[in-house]
């Protein structure tokens, strides 16, 4: 297996979130000769969606996913606020042409501790916005992150758990595979096969550091940490995934201090050497 090239690589604004604007992103993605960029919605908001949208069609990027919808149960049940704001993230993952809206779906909710009140709410959220989705033809992917986060963050921790909600909801929704969530998973085989093509929508790289100093914001440059990370994109390939490597690195002591196009000559190294 040949390594991943610059144009089969998408950055993930987060990875350099700290020095960069959408507009100068989109600008270093051209430069570097990435093929896709994924935006956070606070730097698209701050740029404007429309205006994003046009900058990035002509530096000629793909769009591999928009982060993020979801945050289902803080509040303790499903208001209007949060399906209009959903409705929104669809909406603007629509006219960037994104190939998925990513859902980080929210933890417990807030002064709880009924996880099973939190997997309801996560799932009556997921339903509504899907429906809406699903006029627009913008698919919905889920995002199980470690169980580390299933507290504050999402209470989806599994590709097996994401799948069943997916088996239940039907079309349209799927899963976003990064590598730092599900690396660690036994059964993330038999997963991947059971999701096959249509559900494999998104798949994020970076590595686990040893030690990880931070639970948030210490995640590795691909090479650096214990992720075997050309095994786990072997397995989403092998399952029908041919969409781009989306590098997304969260990085407070580490890359986030760095030159931006040092970061991004460093993911291009890393992406042909080591994934």
């Amino acid at each position: 297996m040949s390594g991943l090239e610059a144009k089969r690589l998408s950055l993930n604004t987060a990875t350099v979130r700290e020095q960069w604007t959408l507009a100068e992103c989109i600008d270093g993605c051209q430069r570097h000769g990435i093929g896709g960029i994924a935006p956070w919605r606070d730097k698209l908001h701050e740029m404007g969606v429309s205006a994003a949208a046009r900058a990035i069609r002509s530096a000629g990027l793909t769009v591999t996913g928009l982060c993020r919808g979801g945050w289902f149960t803080e509040r303790g049940a499903i208001d209007r606020e949060t399906i209009d704001d959903n409705r929104r993230a669809v909406d603007e993952a629509a006219e960037l042409d994104a190939a998925c809206l990513v859902m980080v779906v929210g933890g417990l909710a807030r002064d709880s501790r009924d996880l099973h009140g939190a997997w309801a709410l996560v799932e009556e959220g997921l339903a509504r916005t899907l429906e809406y989705a699903r006029t627009v033809n913008m698919p919905v992917a889920i995002e199980p992150l470690h169980p580390m986060y299933a507290a504050d963050r999402a209470c989806v921790n599994t590709m097996r758990q994401a799948l069943d909600i997916c088996d239940r909801l039907g079309p349209g929704i799927g899963c976003a595979v990064d590598v730092y969530h599900v690396w660690w998973d036994f059964e993330l085989a038999t997963q991947l096969e059971r999701a096959g093509p249509e559900r494999i929508l998104a798949f994020h790289l970076c590595d686990w550091l040893v030690p990880t100093r931070d639970l948030l914001t210490d995640r590795g440059m691909m090479g650096d940490g214990v992720i075997d990370l050309r095994g786990l994109r072997g397995l989403v390939e092998a399952n029908g995934f041919t969409g781009l490597g989306e590098v997304e690195i969260f990085s407070s002591r580490d890359w986030w201090t760095r030159a931006p196009d040092v970061v991004l000559s460093t993911m291009i190294e890393r992406g042909r050497t080591v994934c």
